[in-house]
């Protein structure tokens, strides 16, 4: 495209696109907020933290729980956005006629076989949740359960690794911390629900 603009319209585009399918939900943390503000910060950690300017990956990952939790259809995606991000979308969703704990362990199987930029989402949204889970965790889950959050997401981002270094270190932080404030409550917080950006 020779809009200068385009990049930038096309990422406003799929925030409204995916604030508009997410409008009715809210995340199960114990703050309650706006779903929305979920795949936001995945696409800006790709693109803080892992350096990622592509279009498509930053545009998918601003899209990627729409076919999964929304009534949205991957042709919709497609319409509006293109195959390419249609693609990458389709790629991290989840079957959800299958049980649970077998999308879980799908995750972990279908992880090494993902592409590179599906990776790096999966890695991203992993590293969202384990923060969430970490400072804002839903008012019901137990302490086991946390923990066994956790375990699991670092099980999803090994079978999704090589693909961005700066990105799985920062994995590894968040999850060092989460995994300390965890175990060690009356902590002082040491600022990992901050985007910080690694040095490298």
């Amino acid at each position: 495209m020779s809009d200068p603009l385009y990049p930038q319209v096309e990422l406003l585009r799929a925030v409204g696109f995916a604030a508009e399918r997410h409008r009715y939900q809210l995340r199960k943390g114990a703050d309650r907020t706006p779903y929305i503000n979920h795949p936001i910060a995945v696409a800006e950690l790709l693109a803080q933290v892992g350096g990622i300017s592509d279009l498509a990956t930053l545009a998918a990952a601003l899209l990627h729980d729409t076919v999964e939790d929304t009534k949205t259809e991957p042709d919709e995606i497609e319409d509006a956005f293109g195959v390419e991000v249609c693609d990458l979308v389709v790629e991290v969703t989840d079957d959800k006629r299958l049980p649970k704990a077998e999308r879980k362990r799908l995750q972990i199987v279908h992880g090494p076989h993902l592409s590179e930029r599906a990776r790096a989402i999966k890695i991203a949204d992993k590293t969202c949740n384990v923060r969430d889970i970490t400072h804002t965790p839903p008012s019901d889950w137990s302490m086991e359960r946390k923990i066994e959050y956790l375990d699991w997401a670092e099980k999803v981002v090994s079978a999704c690794r090589g693909v961005n270094q700066p990105l799985e270190r920062y994995f590894d932080e968040v999850l060092r911390r989460g995994r300390d404030e965890l175990e060690n409550p009356a902590a002082p917080a040491t600022g990992v629900g901050a985007m910080v950006v690694p040095v490298s």
